[in-house]
């Protein structure tokens, strides 16, 4: 018995001393901030990632001439692409590949203001979680809490996209050509859901660009409450 309570013990002054550790790694001059403030610094650092980083993937090119985020084709259609090149048709594969980007761009410049929004219920918790975390833990953190919700939104954006931009009318005649090519199997791809989840990866990739900049310089963050907040993670 005598035993047990002395393990006891010891696994709480082990306890203790991990939680003192996490305390100390928190910056002294937190305290010199208001919590309104470190919220505020960790909502602007998401809104200038959006307004300066996700815009530029509504301008034509902004997917498509993006190696960061450029929608690439999935497995199952690179068969589909090579066949055609194969047979020369080229172009029309080109123009294939070309319209999935097209219609990323074309929704993301009308989905940017959920991201917005989304921004606006980060806690001090979450700021206090963030400023030490990964250098993309503001970016985890707007993925984690909106990922699910912006999906349900943004699939039929696409959908319209995809409308708007002609990408259905290219891949119908696209696959229908393949599909009409001697000894191939017929594909027909969910193109709507493949391109909603990447066009997702891409505004977030690009947030946690801008995250990554004014975490790492200083000459980004372009305002005194930016330079308040992030000094605090130097």
């Amino acid at each position: 018995m005598k035993k047990i309570f002395a393990l006891v013990i010891l696994l709480n002054l082990t306890a203790c001393a991990e939680l003192q550790q996490v305390i100390d790694q928190l910056p002294q001059e937190v305290g010199a901030l208001s919590e309104s403030e470190i919220g505020s610094g960790l909502r602007e650092a998401l809104d200038l990632g959006i307004d300066k980083q996700v815009t530029k993937l509504t301008q034509t090119d902004g997917f498509y001439k993006n190696d960061l985020v450029k929608i690439l084709l999935p497995e199952e259609l690179k068969k589909v692409d090579k066949a055609l090149r194969d047979i020369g048709l080229s172009s029309l594969a080109d123009e294939g590949l070309k319209v999935l980007n097209r219609a990323a761009e074309d929704a993301v410049s009308e989905a940017t203001p959920i991201f917005v929004s989304a921004v606006k219920d980060i806690t001090f918790t979450d700021a206090k979680n963030i400023l030490l975390g990964d250098n993309d833990a503001a970016t985890q953190y707007l993925t984690s809490k909106t990922q699910t919700a912006l999906y349900a939104k943004f699939n039929p954006v696409i959908k319209a996209s995809f409308d708007k931009v002609g990408a259905d009318q290219v891949w119908a005649n696209l696959i229908n050509k393949y599909n009409a090519i001697p000894f191939t199997s017929n594909v027909n791809p969910d193109l709507t859901d493949y391109v909603t989840g990447e066009a997702l990866n891409g505004v977030y990739k690009m947030i946690a660009v801008e995250e990554g900049e004014i975490r790492s310089k200083s000459s980004s963050r372009t305002t005194d409450l930016l330079r308040k907040v992030f000094a605090l993670q130097d």
